[in-house]
């Protein structure tokens, strides 16, 4: 992995404890991000990517790429706020926003978010029960709500390496049901490279490229990675305890468990890095199946018509596979989803809602939508939208605070460092300008 300022400072702090770090050592370190990374991979990116492709071909091969370049260092940074401080980014927040009503407000939006994080992904894995088993949408959705609520139970009476083995496990039926397609019917070379030119085709194309950068770089990823850090890594006895000062974050919470920091954050870059490679390999193979398989195909701009034609059109093992990974992003990704959500309350309003309680309560909006009938894959996109928009309350916060020294101490971020947080803040605050411009304008 590149050498950074952090591990420089690091490794003047530490000259005797700095090394390399052993395989079997590493391996155990490794896990958060993964977890964390199955935010990437759920069905709000499938119906994006899928519509994208299906809709404009390889037009916006660029935006995922894009997207999974920022959300590199965005992870990096949330599970280092995690690990140095012991406490998540909600945490953090609530502990410095002083005013109530303005902690309350932020809350509110993270809480909108979450919702619409639940909305997506439990929708998700409606269609897939019904594209399996034909199981009706609404009882599909709730299906999917008991099991999220079982992973959610594991993690907190198995620990959290126990959910992120179940996670881990499913993250991998993901990557084989959405990638087996593009091996059987590869897309284009020349489309490919043409597609990794950034441009828009009309307002239609700026909606769809928010929509992935939304799913891509989820808000409530942010919130959930840095807890799950610090759920990983931060002793019991010391977990909440904050770095009031360079001399507290210098010490690190990692070190009271006898792990050097330095070597803590290069295997966090790894885990990241493995995390996003997954990510991004599989979002782009959705977009891509879809560019090569369904782009001009009538109807194939919805989940179940993509089912259909991946179906006749290629066979029934990759379409059956593709189902398969469906639903196990559904049920993967809302139990993250839920964990974020619960941070998110617990961290600002210092409020600990009962795990069934919350589920409940997340799931309505999600279960009216099936309900009432409206289309699925209609729902997973605006839902993402929705998340792209709360990216900039979650990023900016993240990028600030990992550049303070009085949090970070040593291991905050260098000057390119926060430099690339600020250039992808901006990118995405215009690109959300940009559609809401087009939005009420009607270009």
């Amino acid at each position: 992995m590149p050498k950074t300022d952090e591990d420089v400072r690091v490794s003047t702090a530490e000259p005797v404890r700095r090394g390399r770090l052993s395989l079997p050592r590493l391996a155990w370190l490794i896990g958060p991000a993964l977890v964390a990374g199955v935010a990437y991979l759920d069905p709000g990116n499938v119906a994006s990517n899928m519509t994208a492709g299906a809709v404009y071909g390889y037009l916006l091969v660029w935006v995922v790429v894009l997207g999974n370049v920022m959300a590199w260092l965005i992870q990096y940074l949330s599970a280092k706020l995690g690990i140095v401080t012991g406490r998540s980014l909600p945490e953090t927040l609530g502990t410095r926003i002083r005013n109530p009503w303005a902690r309350r407000a932020y809350w509110l939006q993270a809480e909108l978010v979450a919702m619409a994080t639940d909305i997506a992904e439990v929708i998700g894995g409606a269609v897939a029960l019904n594209l399996l088993f034909g199981v009706p949408l609404i009882w599909g959705g709730v299906i999917t709500g008991v099991v999220s609520i079982g992973l959610l139970l594991l993690q907190s009476r198995r620990g959290p390496r126990t959910f992120e083995f179940v996670v881990i496990g499913l993250l991998v039926i993901i990557a084989i049901g959405f990638t087996f397609g593009v091996l059987v019917a590869p897309p284009e070379a020349a489309g490919v490279v043409s597609g990794l030119v950034p441009r828009f085709e009309d307002a239609g194309s700026v909606l769809l490229a928010a929509s992935i950068l939304g799913a891509t770089i989820m808000p409530h990823a942010i919130y959930a990675h840095s807890a799950l850090a610090r759920d990983r890594f931060a002793p019991r006895a010391v977990r909440g305890a904050q770095a009031t000062d360079a001399g507290t974050a210098d010490r690190s919470l990692a070190e009271l468990r006898g792990i050097p920091t330095a070597r803590l954050l290069r295997a966090t870059k790894w885990d990241v890095t493995i995390a996003m490679i997954i990510a991004g390999t599989v979002n782009l193979c959705i977009l891509l199946l879809a560019a090569a398989n369904l782009a001009g195909v009538p109807g194939t701009d919805s989940l179940e018509g993509a089912y259909a034609a991946l179906y006749s059109g290629i066979g029934p093992v990759v379409a059956t596979l593709f189902a398969v990974g469906l639903l196990a992003s559904g049920l993967a990704s809302t139990s993250v989803g839920a964990y974020a959500g619960a941070e998110i309350m617990h961290g600002l309003l210092h409020v600990r809602v009962p795990l069934l309680a919350r589920r409940l309560v997340t799931l309505i909006p999600a279960l009216l939508i099936l309900a009432v009938g409206f289309d699925p894959t209609v729902a997973l996109v605006l839902s993402q939208v929705v998340l792209s928009f709360g990216i900039p309350f979650a990023l900016i916060p993240l990028v600030a605070l990992t550049a303070k020294a009085d949090v970070l101490g040593v291991h905050r971020n260098r000057i390119a460092t926060t430099a690339a947080g600020v250039a992808a803040s901006v990118f995405l605050i215009a690109l959300n300008a940009t559609l809401l411009w087009l939005v009420f304008t009607g270009a």
